[in-house]
Formats: structure tokens, C-alpha cells, sequence
């Protein structure tokens, strides 16, 4: 088998198995797979004969697993082949693609020991184990006090002052109720946004990457409200439509859930992350890397739980800051802007803190949404999500959550470092593909 194949089995594999089906155009059909924009053909581990039941199952992630199911596609699809493939690959390939490769081999390799746990057949996998696979760093719990005391002060400069936590929480309660965004005008309010990232995205990143990615629509997206969805919203970059020259349209998806409740500010950080210059900016510009041979096939199957995760995350919560072409949330224009930025910041550090809390020291659902929503100061409704669906899941609780907040104080660091044309081409693959843990190894290297 080559390359290409291992990593498509290992990754579409782990996905079928959790329950994912990469080709849905929905969130809600999607799981730990990303992305599959390339023009290769499905491979076996998508195709096979018990893969579509275990998909419509639910797979390992289901409330009542189907077992034999489970097994049928175990049996016919050999993952631990797949992930030993990648592996051996990895380290036959060296270089910084092959230590890419090598950690998303870690990455898949607990994901699948994860699965077997589920039903039965392995071990406890540790949690340690679990944020070191999609990090790189061990766990530990989060620090929200700096941020709480600026947005304290911000929030008392607008007109609500606060003087200890329950009336901190009050005041951003009120703040978030007088600036509320309307979601049944959230896809005129969605085009206005994407407008504004784009054109500040046109001044401050265009300039620093290859001139051959001025061509790449940077948010070629389209909002979608859905009602009663489990997750606040999901980016599906989608990036299969063809122009009849059949070069790619790099389209996207965002459904919003229609009962989450969002301040504007904290949109506008919704914005630059999700869509540009975040994960779909992100996104866009690896599928153009892809299609003209400048990273390899792996770059088209971009995958949850990773450490390239990890720092998609990370670029995508420093999105804002690249827009404007600043480092620093203090040097945004405006304050309702960095109150906004500082509360998505700590909501990122809750879901760090809810997988600390949930899997590290076993404190209970309830307990924990009380510490994100008094020390993190979310809404009700993100403590209910991130302590329970979210924190609960046994892998997005074990690996996921603790990426963003990682990610981020990577990016950061880095863009404080280093000066713009040498750190942007790198967090956006323009030297190659690269994660939280080797992205380190280009930005060091002397030119």
C-alpha cells in the first residue's frame, strides 16, 4: 500500500468507527474528519461493505453500541495495518513531514486505543496519554485570573462595574443581554462580518504569503441555522465544487445553532475564527498548497483530536489579532471588540478546564459548569455544553478540548517572536505542513 492509502484507511477508518461520515455536508453527520477535498477515490475504510452501518449506528460513540457491527468492520478493515503503515511511512520519509506524519500516526493510534476501550477490548487509556496525542503538552488546568481582571475593567469603563466574582458575572451577563445578536438576521449580520475580516484580511495577511494564493477565496462560506443542535456551531469545509476549468470554489458551510446565545463582539470573534482569516481561510489556502503538489495528500484529510488541530485552533483564535496586524488584544480598535475577544479567550480556557476537571480529577457534571460559568464567566447555556456533551465525550473530552487553549498560546508566542512575514507562511503551510509541536523547527531555522 502507499502513503496516501494508510493515511486515508487510518483516518477514515478512526472516523467511520467513532461514527463520522466525511461526506455529509452537515455538521451533524460529521465527526473527527475534517475535510476530504482531494480527487482520490474513497478508500476501503469508508467503502466497505459493514462501513455505512456503522456509520448510521453511530458506531463507538453511540449510546447502545451495536457490537456486531462493530466487530463486521473491524474484521474487514485492519486498522491497526493502517496506523502501523503510517507509522513505518513516517519514519521512512523523515524530515518535517515525516515527524507530521509520526504525530498524526500518535494522534490516530489513541483515537483507534480509545474505540477499543469503548467496547471493551483495551485497556484504560490514560488521560495523560490523551492531551499528549493531540497537543504535545501534558495536562493542566487553566489560568483565567488575567483575563477576568481586564475584562473587569473593560466592562466597568462601558458602564458595568463590578466589585467581587457574583457581581463580575452579573455585569457580563448584562453586558452580553445589551448587545445580544439577533440569529434570525444571522446570515445578513454573517455577510457584513466575513465583508469586514476579508478586507482587513486583504491588508494585513495577503501581503506576507505567496502571491499565487491572491487567488483563493479566503471565506467562500454559507451560514445556516439549525435548531436543537448538540454543538454551538460547525465549520464544514466542504471543497469539492468545481469551476468548468475544474480548479476548486473552496466552499464551506456554517451551521449556528439558532438557540445560542452570543453577544456581537463575541460574533466578530466567531467570525475571524471560524471563517477569515480561521479555519476556512485556513482550510482554503492548504487545498490550493494540495492541488498545485506543494503538500502532500494528508493535507486534504485534515483531522479533529490532532496536533495540527491543535494549531488550526490556534491560528484561528489569533485570527483576530492577524486581521488587524497586532499582537496584542489591548490593540484591537475597538474596547467592545476585546471584551468580546477576551471572552471567547476564556471560553476556550473553560473547555481546557472542563477536560482537566472531567478527566483529570473526576469532579462531577454539575460541579464542573459551576467553575466554567463562575471563573470562566460563560453563558448558562456553554457550561451546560462544555461540562456535559462536550467535557463528557469520551475522546472531544479526552483530546479535544485541551487543544484550543494550547494551540492559542502557541500561535501567540510565536506571532509576538517573530515578525509577520516569516510566521504567517508557516502557520499557513506555506513552507509545508506542519503542527503545534513542528511549526517551531521552520519559524527557527535560519533563512
Amino acid at each position: 500500500m502507499s502513503l496516501n492509502q494508510f493515511v486515508a484507511d487510518a483516518i477514515l477508518g478512526i472516523d467511520t468507527l467513532w461514527g463520522g461520515d466525511v461526506m455529509c455536508p452537515s455538521g451533524t453527520g460529521r465527526f473527527i474528519a475534517d475535510s476530504w477535498f482531494s480527487d482520490e477515490p474513497l478508500p476501503h475504510a469508508y467503502t466497505a461493505s459493514s462501513a455505512q452501518k456503522v456509520r448510521e449506528t453511530g458506531g463507538v460513540g453511540a449510546k447502545q453500541i451495536d457490537r456486531v457491527t462493530i466487530a463486521a468492520y473491524l474484521k474487514e478493515v485492519d486498522m491497526p495495518a493502517a496506523i502501523e503503515g503510517l507509522k513505518r511511512e513516517a519514519l521512512k520519509i523523515g524530515g518535517l513531514r515525516g515527524k507530521y506524519l509520526a504525530g498524526l500516526s500518535v494522534s490516530v493510534q489513541v483515537m483507534f486505543d480509545l474505540a477499543l476501550e469503548m467496547i471493551g477490548e483495551g485497556e484504560k487509556v490514560e488521560y495523560e496519554r490523551c492531551v499528549l496525542a493531540s497537543t504535545g503538552r501534558k495536562p493542566e488546568p487553566s489560568a483565567p485570573q488575567a483575563k477576568r481582571e481586564r475584562v473587569a475593567e473593560l466592562l466597568a469603563r462601558a458602564g458595568h462595574p463590578s466589585h467581587d466574582a457574583a457581581s463580575l458575572l452579573e455585569a457580563v451577563d448584562a453586558w452580553r443581554a445589551a448587545r445580544v445578536t439577533p440569529m434570525a438576521s444571522v446570515r445578513t449580520l454573517s455577510s457584513a462580518v466575513i465583508a469586514y475580516f476579508d478586507q482587513h484580511s486583504e491588508q494585513h495577511l495577503k501581503q506576507y504569503l505567496p502571491k499565487e494564493l491572491a487567488v483563493v477565496p479566503r471565506a467562500n462560506i454559507d451560514f445556516l441555522p439549525i435548531k436543537d443542535a448538540w454543538f454551538s456551531g460547525s465549520m464544514n469545509y466542504v471543497g469539492r465544487a468545481r469551476n468548468q476549468d475544474g480548479s476548486p470554489q473552496y466552499e464551506a458551510t456554517y451551521e449556528i445553532n439558532a438557540s445560542l446565545q452570543i453577544s456581537v463582539p463575541e460574533f466578530y470573534q466567531l467570525i475571524s475564527h471560524e471563517v477569515v482569516p480561521g479555519h476556512v481561510t485556513t482550510f482554503a489556502y492548504l487545498q490550493n498548497l494540495a492541488l498545485r503538489g506543494l503538500v502532500g495528500f494528508e493535507g486534504t484529510v485534515l483531522t479533529m483530536n490532532t496536533r495540527a488541530a491543535a494549531l488550526f485552533e490556534g491560528i484561528a483564535n489569533n485570527a483576530i489579532l492577524i486581521a488587524h496586524g497586532v499582537t496584542e488584544l489591548d490593540q484591537l480598535p475597538d474596547e467592545d471588540m476585546q471584551i468580546g475577544a477576551l471572552l471567547a479567550l476564556l471560553q476556550d480556557d473553560a473547555k481546557n478546564q472542563s477536560s482537566y476537571l472531567t478527566w483529570g480529577q473526576g469532579m462531577p457534571q454539575p460541579e464542573v459548569a459551576k467553575v466554567l460559568r463562575n471563573d470562566f464567566l460563560v453563558s448558562l447555556e456553554r457550561a451546560d455544553k462544555l461540562s456535559g456533551a462536550w467535557g463528557r465525550h469520551p475522546l472531544l473530552g479526552r483530546m479535544y478540548l485541551p487543544a484550543y487553549r494550547t494551540g492559542t498560546d502557541k500561535v501567540a508566542e510565536w506571532r509576538r517572536k517573530y515578525a509577520p512575514e516569516k510566521v504567517l507562511p508557516v502557520l499557513y503551510g506555506c513552507r509545508g505542513l506542519v503542527d503545534v509541536c513542528t511549526a517551531e523547527e521552520l519559524l527557527e531555522a535560519k533563512e
